[in-house]
C-alpha cells in the first residue's frame, strides 16, 4: 500500500479516519483507477461509498471526460430503461422527444451506478450487454448504438442472496464484480469515530458561528466507540450536529451522551425481546406473527403445492391420514401458543394445509397491510428505510403501498 498516495487522497476528498479497512479501499481504488475494469462497492448504507467512483474516475485517464452518478434505487421501474439508455421521440406517454440517457451523454467517460442491486431483471439484461459489448438500444428505437462508458457501481444489498432469490442475475453480477472493494462499517473502524465526531462537531460551529465546538470527556469516546452506529457515517453526523445545537454543554459527558444514542447497540433480531421472556406482551407476541406471515407468505404457497403434489402420487389406500389423538396439539410460530390439530379420519381432500390453517387464522393481506402501515409508522413514513426494515425493495414496497390504498391514507 503507498501510504503518502492514500493520504493525499484523503486530504483532497475530505475523507477522515485512518482504519485499515478504509485505507485498504482507497488503495484498491488508487491501483484499479488506470484500467476500465468494472468495480463493484459494497458497504452497509452511510458508509461513504460514493467518494470511491470519484477516485477512480479523477485518477483515471477518463478524468477529462464526463463523470455521471445514477441512483438506481430512486428511478421508477418504468422509466429507468429511458433514463439508462435513452428513448425515441413518441416511444411511450409523454415521450414529446428524444433522449440520450446516461449511457450515451457519459460516453468516453465514468458512469457510477448507485444501489445496482434495485435495477429490475428487464434492466439487468440490457445493462449486461452493454458491459459485454459496448452496444445497447434506445426505447423505441431498433438501431443499435455503441458507448465506451467505464463502470463503477455500489450496493448496499446482500448480493449472494439476491442472486439466490432471483432478484438479480449472477452473471451480471460477476461482471460487475470483477474488482470488489467493501467499505468497512462505522463499528468496523474503531478510533475513526472519535476523529469523525470532532470533524462534525468543528463543521457544526464554524457553519453557526458558534463560540466554540463540543468535545467529548474519555467516557463518552468510549460510549461513542461501543455503539453499533446501524446508520453509520451519515448518523453519526446527524448526531453530533444535533448535540453541538441542542446541548447547553460544551463538554459531553456519557450521560449527555445517552439523551442522544441509545445505551445499548441496536439489536438485529426478528424477535421482540420481551416474546424470550418470562412475562409475555401479546401486543408484542402480534407483531411477531405479523411479521412472520409477511416474510412466509412465497413459502407457504410453495409448500400448499408440494403437499398437492404429493398427494396426487398416492395410491388411494394410503390417503387416509395417521389418526392424532384430540388431546395431542401441534405448536405453530411461537412456543408459547399451542393449535390443536385433530385429522383422525380425514381424507386428503379433508387434509388442512399449512396455508389454510393461517388464513383461517389470521388473514395474510391484512397482516401484510399491518406490517407495512407499522415500518411507515415507525420511520416516520421514510419509505426507503421501512423497506429495508421490512427487507423488500422501494419499488415492492410502492406497489404495496398502493395496492392496499396506502398511498390514500395519512400514514
Amino acid at each position: 500500500m503507498n501510504t503518502s498516495d492514500v493520504q493525499v487522497q484523503k486530504r483532497k476528498y475530505g475523507i477522515v479516519g485512518n482504519s485499515e479497512g478504509l485505507n485498504h479501499a482507497i488503495d484498491i481504488a488508487l491501483q484499479v483507477a488506470k484500467t476500465d475494469l468494472s468495480v463493484l462497492i459494497t458497504g452497509e448504507s452511510g458508509v461513504g461509498k460514493e467518494v470511491i467512483p470519484r477516485i477512480i474516475h479523477d485518477n483515471s485517464l477518463r478524468k477529462n471526460k464526463k463523470y455521471f452518478a445514477v441512483n438506481c434505487g430512486s428511478i421508477p421501474e418504468g422509466t429507468i430503461d429511458s433514463e439508462l439508455f435513452g428513448h425515441e421521440k413518441g416511444a411511450f406517454t409523454g415521450a414529446v422527444g428524444e433522449r440520450e440517457g446516461y449511457f450515451g451523454a457519459a460516453n468516453g467517460g465514468t458512469l457510477f451506478l448507485d444501489e445496482v442491486g434495485e435495477l429490475p431483471l428487464a434492466t439487468q439484461a440490457r445493462l449486461l450487454r452493454v458491459l459485454e459489448t459496448g452496444e445497447y438500444i434506445r426505447v423505441g428505437s431498433s438501431d443499435v448504438r455503441k458507448t465506451d462508458v467505464r463502470i463503477v457501481a455500489a450496493t448496499n444489498v446482500n448480493m449472494a442472496n439476491a442472486i439466490r432469490d432471483g432478484r438479480f442475475r449472477e452473471d451480471l453480477f460477476y461482471r460487475l464484480n470483477t474488482i470488489p472493494i467493501k467499505m468497512p462499517s462505522l463499528r468496523e473502524r474503531g478510533d475513526d469515530v472519535v476523529l469523525l465526531f470532532k470533524k462534525f462537531a468543528m463543521d457544526t460551529a464554524e457553519k453557526y458561528n458558534m463560540p466554540d465546538p463540543v468535545e467529548l470527556t474519555e467516557g463518552a469516546q468510549q460510549k461513542l466507540k461501543k455503539y453499533s452506529w446501524p446508520g453509520n457515517v451519515r448518523q453519526l453526523k446527524n448526531v453530533t450536529e444535533q448535540i453541538s445545537i441542542l446541548s447547553t454543554e460544551r463538554t459531553i459527558t456519557p450521560e449527555i451522551l445517552s439523551d442522544y444514542i441509545p445505551d445499548d447497540p441496536v439489536s438485529h433480531d426478528i424477535v421482540p425481546v420481551n416474546v424470550r421472556n418470562e412475562t409475555h406482551s401479546f401486543e408484542n407476541e402480534r407483531e411477531f406473527l405479523y411479521k412472520v406471515l409477511f416474510d412466509l407468505r412465497k413459502e407457504v404457497t410453495d409448500l400448499k403445492k408440494m403437499l398437492h403434489g404429493r398427494q396426487t402420487d398416492c395410491e388411494p389406500s394410503t390417503m387416509v391420514a395417521s389418526p392424532v389423538s384430540p388431546e395431542k396439539s401441534v405448536s405453530y410460530f411461537h412456543p408459547g401458543v399451542s393449535y390443536p390439530v385433530s385429522s383422525a379420519g380425514k381424507t386428503d381432500d379433508d387434509f388442512q394445509t399449512p396455508e389454510e390453517y393461517v388464513e383461517e387464522s389470521v388473514s395474510l393481506n391484512d397482516g401484510e397491510r399491518h406490517m407495512i402501515v407499522k415500518a411507515l409508522e415507525k420511520n416516520k413514513g421514510k419509505r426507503r428505510n421501512a423497506a429495508r426494515e421490512l427487507n423488500i425493495s422501494e419499488r415492492t414496497l410502492y406497489r404495496k403501498i398502493k395496492e392496499y390504498g396506502l398511498d390514500k391514507e395519512d400514514v
